[in-house]
């Protein structure tokens, strides 16, 4: 089965603080509790912090204040954890190009495993589980330029499912999708059994995959609740410039 957990809690961030060189304060005391298998959408607009939290989940960036753990391993600058913790976040970026540079489909997918040193047929069930998740086994001999869109951000998804996950970190994932593109991948992401986060500006789809949003503004959680509370404040997403589709009602 894909996906390996450790311990109740996927994603821990206690009182982050993050202010880049030139004096710009992104995050300003940001406190996200993640139970493990637990879906949840990171909302808010542009400029709010989103990105700078996300890149703080996997050591990118290293907190000011504060402390980010991930399945119980505090994230810190060795060498050794940052490896441990770059495993077990996944990030699948918006485009899915940024994640596909070799000739085959199964080379990309198995790209990482082998770099953790899987070779053989223990590398081989690796990318076959991944590439079934997705339901992108038939192709896995295909170069990944001449997918679709939508079938290339599927192999992102298998790349990193690949490495067995705690947390799988998703940025727009709906983002330049046809409907039946983005429905496929809404049926994909609801079967794996991983924890999720999911970056969209897209609220119907993390309505539609998320029990539990947060609201991430001027680098501070503003709001954190069920996902159908929440989007049924139209004052609190006004307020945090965010909005519903024109004729879209939440289900309770």
């Amino acid at each position: 089965m894909i996906g390996v957990v450790q311990t109740a809690v996927s994603l821990d961030v206690r009182g982050v603080h993050f202010a880049y060189p030139d004096g710009h304060v992104a995050l300003q005391g940001v406190d996200l509790n993640v139970p493990r298998g637990d879906r949840v959408a990171l909302l808010g607009p542009n400029g709010a912090g989103k990105t700078t939290l996300v890149l703080h989940l996997n050591g990118i960036l290293t907190p000011t204040e504060g402390s980010v753990s991930v399945g119980g391993l505090t994230v810190t600058p060795d060498r050794a954890t940052l490896a441990e913790v770059r495993r077990r976040v996944g990030i699948v970026f918006q485009d899915p190009d940024d994640q596909l540079f070799l000739p085959t489909v199964a080379e990309d997918v198995a790209f990482g495993p082998a770099n953790l040193g899987l070779r053989g047929a223990e590398l081989a069930t690796r990318v076959d589980e991944a590439l079934a998740a997705v339901g992108m086994g038939e192709h896995r001999d295909r170069a990944p330029q001449h997918l679709s869109f939508g079938q290339r951000r599927r192999v992102a998804v298998a790349t990193v499912l690949a490495m067995h996950p705690e947390i799988l970190v998703l940025d727009e994932p709906s983002s330049n999708l046809d409907p039946a593109a983005r429905r496929e991948l809404a049926e994909i992401l609801r079967g794996l059994p991983v924890t999720l986060l999911m970056v969209t500006h897209d609220l119907p789809y993390a309505a539609e995959l998320c029990e539990r949003s947060v609201i991430l503004d001027n680098g501070r959680i503003v709001a954190d609740a069920p996902t159908s509370t929440l989007l049924s404040d139209a004052p609190l997403l006004a307020r945090h410039r965010l909005e519903l589709p024109y004729g879209f009602t939440p289900q309770p």
